[in-house]
């Protein structure tokens, strides 16, 4: 029985495909280990969105080649999104890899693995707009929480994005395929479900030809078992007056919106071949605030984008600190080789990380105000543990999201368990992070 090591990197959709690869190797007989170095064969599925990501990809790989020249480690597989990309040139420059697995063949990595084992060096590419893999998932997250994707692709076409060449168009789950997921996984203990796709609010625009977002969010809600859904990456255009009447009147929708802007001039969004303009953002922001009291705002935003001059910047800054949302993932631009904006003029890679770490120092004042302004509230907390460096559980309520958000450190009379709500008196921080006491 070999035994199989699985590194996945990048975003929650990405670790989706690990988890289903993971359920194959299982149902397969491989024997699954978390340590390389205990391991026959390494699998690393890779993110190649920006060049951070293809850095980081190319890091692991590199890390894994060396293992495989002690001996211990006898086949390495490169999957995902830097496999699809780069498929004429990945073994050429790698000769440490042997095999390579495309975004559209999570479903052979048992086969792909075996031929390795044989002495192949094998390269699968299949359908990149296929319909979605249906396969089961080892669920690596929680305790108590698990992403379910409800859609694959993006027919977007953002001018600075590679992600329709390598995750292929929009297409959509069947609602029932979701929904028996979505049971599957409260049976086992799943309370938070977050929905995840390239842009959830198309859902359905290719199945049924009709936004079907707030329907399939209902639908979720009356799961028993579930009891938190959060919604991530939802398009500004897309909050319809039926979605956001969903999200303000469903108990179990969390308060909390992922919503990426990218930028606020209207010219560089109509630039970036963005869906709206930045007056349209401007409107809805309050509106939302308006119609779901207690909201909290999650956005990204990419700085040094072609078009952006001092001034667009600055006009960036005053939103910000305008519109005072409290999440931000704040990136430099990073041109990609194959999309319109890689030729289109821009400031150098310095001074697009420079007016990153200026928006990333507003937006921690944003967040700090936001978090002083919840001490002494009583909040809802999933635990996920205990944390032994600082002696306290550490779990998250409605408005931090797992691993792109901070977390609620918090003292109990006695043991907590992991996977179990919690309510929690906000007292202070600790080292950025709320604490408090268990009631």
């Amino acid at each position: 029985m070999n035994k199989v090591c699985l590194i996945s990197l990048g975003c929650a959709k990405n670790l989706i495909d690990s988890e289903q690869m993971l359920s194959l190797l299982d149902e397969a007989g491989f024997q699954l280990t978390g340590d390389p170095e205990e391991a026959d064969a390494a699998i690393v599925n890779t993110c190649a969105f920006i060049e951070s990501a293809k850095s980081e990809a190319i890091e692991n790989i590199l890390a894994m080649g060396e293992l495989k020249k002690t001996g211990k480690l006898r086949k390495l597989i490169v999957t995902g999104c830097l496999a699809q990309r780069y498929r004429g040139e990945l073994l050429q420059e790698m000769p440490e890899i042997d095999a390579l697995l495309g975004t559209g063949s999570v479903r052979d990595i048992v086969a792909v693995l075996r031929d390795a084992f044989a002495g192949k060096r094998p390269q699968l590419y299949g359908d990149i707009n296929a319909a979605l893999d249906e396969s089961g998932r080892v669920v690596s997250t929680g305790p108590g929480w698990a992403y379910i994707k409800i859609a694959e692709g993006c027919s977007n076409n953002c001018a600075y994005c590679v992600i329709p060449s390598i995750r292929g168009r929009f297409r959509s789950r069947p609602m029932e395929n979701i929904l028996s997921e979505a049971r599957a996984l409260a049976e086992t203990g799943i309370k938070e479900l977050i929905v995840v796709a390239q842009d959830p609010t198309m859902y359905g625009m290719d199945l049924y030809h009709k936004r079907a977002l707030a329907e399939l969010i209902r639908e979720l809600a009356k799961i028993e078992g579930v009891e938190w859904i959060r919604l991530h990456y939802l398009y500004p255009d897309g909050l319809t007056d039926e979605l956001i009447d969903t999200i303000a009147n469903e108990p179990k929708v969390l308060k909390y919106l992922d919503i990426p802007i990218q930028h606020i001039n209207n010219k560089i969004l109509k630039d970036m071949r963005r869906r709206g303009t930045g007056d349209d953002i401007r409107a809805l922001l309050p509106k939302l605030r308006a119609r779901i009291p207690g909201l909290v705002l999650r956005t990204s935003l990419i700085t040094g984008l072609p078009g952006e001059g001092e001034a667009e910047f600055e006009e960036l800054c005053d939103f910000l600190r305008e519109a005072k949302i409290e999440r931000a993932g704040v990136f430099p631009f990073s041109p990609e080789e194959g999309t319109p904006a890689f030729d289109m003029p821009h400031v150098d890679a310095a001074e697009a990380q420079r007016r990153a770490e200026l928006i990333s120092e507003l937006q921690e004042r944003i967040m700090e105000e936001y978090n002083a302004s919840r001490l002494g509230s009583t909040v809802r907390v999933l635990c996920e543990g205990f944390d032994p460096d600082v002696g306290l559980y550490v779990g998250r309520s409605f408005a931090e999201s797992p691993d792109v958000d901070g977390v609620i450190y918090f003292g109990s009379p006695d043991e907590a368990v992991a996977g179990t709500f919690y309510d929690v008196v906000i007292r202070g921080d600790l080292d950025g992070d709320l604490a408090g006491e268990r009631i």
